[in-house]
């Protein structure tokens, strides 16, 4: 697979993060407000469309949208754990993969606009 059509998938899969997690929020306005919950997920919404299409365009901030998106995945989690809504464990691990899974991903789109960079 080539270097420019791995950027488009990994675009369209944070777009598509992005998006599903856009869907949430009508969900949590219905009923007692817990504002620490929307603004996760309002912010993990932004920051995953916004890292798709900075992926997608090959905008140097790509991979600090991707890193800030994966530090919002792991402190809505933590959220979810102080609020009683999932389980320590559980909340723990997916904190865990969404770190390890943005740093991998942000330093595989950083290595191509270093690449880029080199290049000119």
């Amino acid at each position: 697979m080539s270097r420019s059509t791995a950027l488009l998938l990994i675009a369209v899969a944070l777009a598509a993060f992005g998006l599903h997690r856009a869907l949430y929020l009508p969900g949590m306005l219905v009923g007692p407000p817990v504002p620490l919950l929307l603004i996760g997920f309002a912010l993990q919404a932004v920051l995953g469309i916004a890292a798709g299409v900075a992926t997608w365009r090959r905008a140097p901030w790509a991979p600090l949208a991707i890193a800030l998106l994966g530090a919002a995945v792991a402190a809505t989690a933590l959220f979810e754990v102080i609020l009683g809504v999932v389980a320590l464990v559980g909340a723990l691990g997916e904190a865990l993969i969404a770190i390890v899974v943005a740093l991998l991903l942000a330093a595989y789109v950083r290595r191509d606009g270093a690449a880029r960079d080199a290049a000119s």
